[in-house]
């Protein structure tokens, strides 16, 4: 009778922990919705700090979700990307097409058959997510939007973007079309690196001019780019497949964060989310630069020559994001040769370790800021009498 009074007591045990785990609230079982105290039904979430990278705050940040117009982070890469190298300019008009002008969704209602300024379409595509001009950016650039699609995708792969494939450059409903939060983050973090974008970016109301005069309001649909101190810039998204998407950065205090956040039950809760995962970078961790050029200034490598010294550059600065007021344990670590025959100006030449807590986490190329050509033999006469 004991043990069956045992056994029943255990058993009854075990079914309230059961339900205590189904009871307690979401936000104990939730990373995200710990920190920021929220109660919003989401997916997927992720907060990184822009220069380094570094993954402040995430939740199912690798889940391929469908993304919806947050996808036209990567359709205005390229169109930025293409513009940089020279091959469209703001200035070209493009010619609308029959298929760009009879997008469906949130679009501009271009004319077809009419030629528009591409800065036009670009703004439009920026400020209002318009389906309709992102299509004809894409078929002026490829030639049609199965090939910018393919494009798309190899960037994707230049980017290390894992988790993600295009399926459209618009983001309207496809089986075939994901991305992931992290890697949303990674395509605004480029984005974010283009003046024209914050040109765009930052316009809350503007009239769209069509060629017969007729005009379309253009509305930003990014509510934070007005709201939020110190956005920068950011991509909204939404169908019944993906729900609410949102994908921002924000600068304050010398750093910049980036915050994605996917299939949030309703508009609203996507902003305060997104904006609360800011508040809590903001609020909680610094931007500290442990490396840059100025740690070079005594920094040379000798080049075969009486006297001869190549100065030195670094490939890029390391920024470490850490708790505010938290002490870093690092080291920097220099792998240069004794002597060089010669050198030219830009030539990779040795490498710094970041060493943090004895764990080397970055390595950063040195190139030579000089010119030196190969010793001639007066200078090898000069190098042996000065010896």
């Amino acid at each position: 009778m004991k043990r069956i009074l045992k056994r029943s007591i255990i058993v009854g045990l075990v079914a309230i922990f059961l339900i205590a785990l189904v009871i307690v609230p979401h936000t104990e079982l939730n990373a995200v919705h710990a920190m920021i105290q929220s109660d919003a039904e989401y997916k997927s979430a992720v907060l990184i700090e822009r220069s380094s990278k570094t993954i402040l705050l995430e939740e199912n940040a690798h889940e391929r979700l469908p993304i919806a117009s947050v996808t036209k982070l990567m359709t205005v890469l390229l169109t930025l990307e293409s513009i940089d190298r020279g091959e469209i300019s703001l200035d070209d008009m493009v010619l609308v097409s029959e298929n760009a002008s009879g997008m469906g969704g949130s679009q501009i209602f271009l004319d077809a058959d009419e030629e528009y300024r591409l800065s036009d379409l670009l703004k439009s595509v920026i400020v209002a997510s318009a389906n309709d001009s992102s299509v004809a950016l894409a078929e002026y650039i490829a030639g049609s939007e199965n090939n910018f699609v393919r494009l798309m995708n190899e960037r994707a792969v230049e980017l290390g973007l894992n988790d993600t494939n295009y399926a459209n450059c618009t983001g309207l409903p496809s089986a075939e079309g994901y991305s992931s939060a992290y890697d949303q983050a990674i395509v605004l973090r480029e984005v974010l690196g283009h003046e024209t974008y914050h040109e765009f970016s930052s316009i809350w109301f503007e009239e769209f001019t069509h060629p017969s005069g007729r005009t379309t309001q253009m509305a930003n649909t990014n509510k934070l780019s007005r709201y939020y101190e110190g956005c920068i810039g950011g991509k909204t998204g939404s169908t019944n497949q993906a729900k609410y998407c949102l994908a921002v950065g924000a600068e304050r205090n010398d750093m910049s964060l980036i915050s994605v956040v996917l299939g949030v039950e309703n508009s609203k809760a996507r902003f305060k989310m997104a904006s609360d995962m800011l508040n809590y970078g903001f609020e909680n961790f610094e931007s500290k630069l442990l490396f840059s050029d100025a740690d070079l200034a005594d920094k040379t490598v000798r080049v075969r020559g009486m006297g001869r010294q190549a100065r030195l550059g670094a490939e890029r600065e390391f920024t470490y994001v850490g708790k505010i007021g938290e002490d870093v344990n690092y080291s920097l670590n220099y792998n240069l040769p004794f002597m060089l025959n010669k050198v030219d100006q830009g030539q990779v030449v040795g490498n710094v370790e970041i060493v943090i807590d004895g764990v080397v986490v970055d390595k950063i190329n040195l190139v030579s800021l000089d010119t030196h050509e190969e010793a001639g033999i007066w200078d090898y006469f000069k190098e042996i009498i000065n010896h």
